[in-house]
């Protein structure tokens, strides 16, 4: 064991360096690799600004204040990422903040889709009764024997309690899980059965995904209504800021705790898949700030007011052509 640990770079086995050590040990191809990348992350912050600016003139209340809201996840990750890359120990504090940040994107994806029908009395007056299928992802997709439910006010806040509790829970375990750090009770690699880690991230996940669950009920039951709002493209660029910023960084964490990720020096395996996930992200989300802003910087027109007495009067019209034509055959 002892040969083993002969054959091991000492820098492999350090903790991630200063943001000076990092700057030192640039070579010319990393001076322009974190000059784009600042470069890009820096653009999306600008671009989501003058993005907000247009909002909060165009967009009347409370809409705006939701839009700016879920426009924010990709440029704030990017930011954040970019704070990492340059400072490798920030970077659990980084990605916990982007985290804390997605989850309340997460609530805000849910009250956005009942702004854009008008709030919730016009979404309960437009589908109040209807039938609302719960056999989605990422809870329920394969149980295709669940039964509808009826759209009802209690129903409507049991959706958005469901994605409430992930903002407001996911930040209370974040503030935990510093905490801890500080104490020297919360450590990403210690996986022990006894470790804070193993408990807390598997929880977190669970609430993640109870969260989802009444976005994606929501989406399948409006997607048609406002299909006008262009909801799909909007909703496909919400899922993959999910998928980028959370399974993305989990595939590659677990990569880099099994050491599959080749250490570095001065990095760490570790430490080394931590900036490869944080260079992907802002690479990742500065393409989607792009793409938002194209989808979201734009005007739409509202959906036509809903009649509570047009199913009836469509009924009242056939009735009466009906009793025409029999007049006519007498």
């Amino acid at each position: 064991m002892d040969d083993f640990n002969n054959t091991i770079d000492p820098s492999c086995l350090q903790e991630a360096p200063l943001a000076i050590d990092i700057i030192k040990q640039l070579d010319v191809f990393g001076i322009i690799l974190y000059s784009i990348l600042t470069l890009m992350a820096t653009l999306s912050l600008l671009v989501f600004l003058e993005e907000c600016i247009y909002i909060y003139r165009k967009v009347p209340s409370p809409k705006k204040t939701t839009i700016i809201w879920v426009n924010g996840a990709a440029p704030v990750i990017a930011t954040m990422s970019c704070l990492g890359l340059w400072i490798p120990k920030a970077i659990m504090f980084t990605d916990m903040t982007s985290a804390s940040y997605f989850a309340i994107v997460v609530y805000k994806f849910l009250i956005l889709m009942l702004e854009e029908c008008g709030g919730d009395e016009e979404f309960l007056r437009r589908c109040g009764g209807n039938k609302m299928r719960i056999s989605t992802g990422p809870c329920c997709c394969c149980c295709r024997c669940l039964p509808s439910v009826t759209v009802t006010r209690r129903t409507l806040f049991l959706l958005k309690l469901g994605s409430l509790q992930f903002a407001v829970l996911k930040t209370v375990f974040t503030v935990i899980s510093i905490v801890l750090w500080t104490n020297g009770n919360f450590d990403l690699s210690d996986l022990e059965i006894t470790g804070t880690t193993i408990w807390i991230n598997p929880f977190v996940g669970v609430l993640t995904i109870i969260a989802l669950w009444p976005v994606a009920i929501m989406f399948i039951h409006l997607r048609t209504t406002l299909r006008s709002q262009q909801i799909i493209p909007k909703y496909a660029m919400y899922q993959l800021v999910l998928v980028l910023s959370q399974l993305q960084t989990a595939i590659i964490n677990i990569l880099a705790l099994n050491g599959d990720i080749a250490c570095a020096p001065p990095f760490s395996s570790q430490v080394r898949g931590s900036l490869m996930n944080q260079q992907l992200l802002i690479l990742e989300m500065f393409i989607i700030t792009l793409v938002t802003r194209l989808l979201y910087r734009r005007h739409y027109d509202p959906l036509p007011a809903f009649d509570m007495h047009e199913e009836d009067n469509e009924e009242n019209v056939k009735i009466v052509l009906q009793g025409e034509k029999g007049d006519d055959m007498a």
